[in-house]
């Protein structure tokens, strides 16, 4: 959970908020496939709730120095350029959360775990 505080008190959002935020933006970037897990706690999830269900899946936000870190897992189109989609998804993400919420992106990791041809 992420809390700040402005001049009506204290706001918390919960992990699982910023991860539907970001797995719907990253999702909706050109050249991404999907999300893919990102460890074995997101691989139980899969298992358990259908794969529609849930946009958190691939992503991991934590806090740094008041500053948000957040780790994506996705799965890539084949034939595009991947620096291309790395530098489209980071701009997304990090306008959208920035913009929802108010708080800095400190940095955003992407991971390419499969490529799949379509």
């Amino acid at each position: 959970m992420i809390k700040y505080y402005n001049a009506l008190g204290q706001v918390c959002l919960t992990n699982d908020y910023f991860a539907a935020l970001v797995g719907t933006a990253a999702a909706s970037c050109y050249g991404v496939a999907g999300m893919s897990t990102s460890g074995a706690a997101d691989s139980m999830k899969s298992m358990v709730f259908s794969e529609s269900a849930r946009q958190d899946k691939g992503v991991l936000v934590t806090e740094e120095n008041d500053q948000l870190v957040i780790e994506l897992h996705i799965k890539v189109t084949y034939g595009v350029n991947v620096a291309a989609i790395v530098r489209s998804i980071t701009h997304k993400v990090k306008y959208t959360v920035e913009d929802a919420t108010g708080l800095k992106v400190y940095k955003i990791n992407v991971f390419i775990d499969d490529i799949v041809a379509v």
